[in-house]
């Protein structure tokens, strides 16, 4: 693996576009990041702010990455603002894809949902925040990044699941291999510091469960990794073990609000963040 670079070496390129041939008429892509780079792009010629986020914005970050080349059947996460939201529905309508309209007129405020008749293919927009296990906004943030949300959203979108699957830890890994730490966003191109030390220095329960996700990497690099899960056809980057510890010290050094200090008197004794809710779909 290579060298750890320095916090604000930010010599990695912006994700790229990534040139898809149009879809015959009326149709939409098989290739669902294909389909989803088109979205986007019609999306931004109609001043929508719109940004991929889930497992394919983690192929666009690492496009070398082996073991993320096959996207069949995968879903298309997408992210766009509360001020964009009846447009973007226009825009997906227009484009054949289906509204689960139930579902839209329950939670519409904070997602909605679609689906490509196509190919059967579920399409999820979330608004202005992710909220899972823990809740995150990422509304002001889009324009950093394209055609991704920052890599700072995407490292927190798995290290918030408190039970972090062999997938999301490897999609983890992988953008720590490929995209380096750095103060701030560096034009989308780095992991912010501060937007992570942000959230794990104001709330105690993201601080828990980021610093716990942190260690089970680590022990992942140590215990559970093969070759082939962090194949990029060349040597890695960046070395994820150090920027791993890296990212663990710029947390610990960070000072710590009051209300911080406040939840960790409290500790695992009560829950620190929330179950996630399956909710069905039904047009």
């Amino acid at each position: 693996m290579g060298d750890p670079a320095p916090a604000g070496d930010a010599t990695a390129a912006r994700p790229r576009r990534i040139a898809t041939e149009p879809p015959p008429p009326h149709a939409t892509h098989k290739d669902p990041l294909a389909e989803a780079i088109r979205v986007i792009d019609l999306a931004d010629r109609a001043g929508l702010e719109v940004r991929l986020m889930g497992g394919l914005a983690f192929h666009v970050m690492c496009p070398d990455w082996t073991a993320r080349i096959d996207r069949d059947g995968r879903d298309i996460d997408l992210a766009t603002r509360a001020r964009d939201r009846r447009a973007f529905t226009e825009l997906l309508v227009s484009l054949g894809y289906l509204a689960d309209k139930h579902y839209n007129a329950l939670f519409g405020h904070k997602q909605l949902y679609f689906v490509d008749p196509e190919w059967a293919r579920p399409v999820d927009v979330l608004i202005d925040q992710l909220e899972m296990c823990h809740r995150f906004e990422f509304g002001n943030r889009l324009a950093i990044c394209d055609p991704t949300l920052p890599p700072a959203e995407l490292l927190l979108s798995k290290l918030q699941v408190v039970k972090i699957n062999r997938k999301d830890i490897l999609d983890a890994l992988a953008l720590l291999s490929e995209t380096p730490l750095a103060g701030d966003d560096v034009g989308g191109a780095a992991l912010s510091l501060s937007r992570i030390t942000d959230l794990t220095s104001n709330d105690w329960g993201w601080w828990r469960t980021v610093t716990g996700n942190l260690e089970k990497l680590q022990a992942f690099i140590t215990t559970d990794l093969r070759p082939d899960d962090l194949d990029f056809g060349r040597e890695t980057r960046f070395d994820p073990s150090a920027q791993i510890g890296e990212l663990r010290e710029a947390i610990d050094a960070s000072s710590k609000s009051t209300r911080w200090k406040l939840r960790a008197r409290v500790g695992d004794k009560v829950a620190w963040y929330q179950e996630p809710e399956e909710v069905g779909h039904g047009r």
